[in-house]
């Protein structure tokens, strides 16, 4: 009965596994017995295509392995004698889905601050919004030496001091900057004096 069990059990998952439909990031490996300097590996672009050696552009995305085995074979098939070309897809590795909660905008905040973390940033949002968003700053902060750094293109890091009690007082309101995706806040502890 065991038996029966296992071999229904390996008959429902070998379909699943063969429905399996290519998406771009896909690396396949592609294998042709008639001439294996064709053999290669090959992944598919973000438009979904993969480029084969005498076949061109082939639309892969959406394709099942087998249904990119007989396109490959139909386009093939002029270039060898052999009526019975055969051509192996298989998939070596998928990208990884990336959780939607990655791909939002945030700024991070660290140091003496209420709710330290990160923050979506769905819109324009000023360094006070983002401060307010975590809660405040804490009881111990150095209200005078609050950072944003900035990672630019080149990998470069742009850091701009905001004096908290200056804001405070009226004064320092251009240091209220608008963030953007990827800045981090820095709210250091204050020192013994401060």
């Amino acid at each position: 009965m065991r038996i029966l069990l296992a071999l229904l059990f390996v008959a429902f998952l070998t379909p699943v596994a063969n429905a399996q439909t290519l998406k771009s990031g896909d690396s396949l490996s592609i294998t042709v017995l008639q001439d294996p300097k064709l053999d290669r590996t090959v992944v598919v672009d973000p438009s979904g295509e993969i480029a084969f050696p005498l076949a061109g552009h082939i639309r892969a995305r959406g394709l099942t392995p087998l249904a990119l085995e007989n396109v490959l074979k139909n386009k093939l098939k002029n270039n060898y004698k052999d009526d019975n070309l055969d051509v192996t897809v298989a998939v070596i590795a998928a990208p990884k889905e990336i959780p939607e909660d990655d791909l939002k905008p945030k700024v991070f905040i660290t140091g003496e601050i209420i709710k330290p973390g990160s923050y979506v940033v769905r819109q324009k949002t000023t360094l006070m919004q983002a401060i307010a968003l975590a809660g405040g700053i804490g009881p111990f902060a150095a209200k005078n030496r609050i950072q944003v750094r900035r990672k630019g293109p080149g990998g470069d890091e742009t850091i701009f001091m905001f004096n908290y009690r200056a804001y405070e007082a009226g004064d320092d309101l251009e240091g209220n900057i608008t963030l953007r995706a990827g800045d981090v806040i820095m709210v250091p502890e204050r020192r013994l004096f401060e």
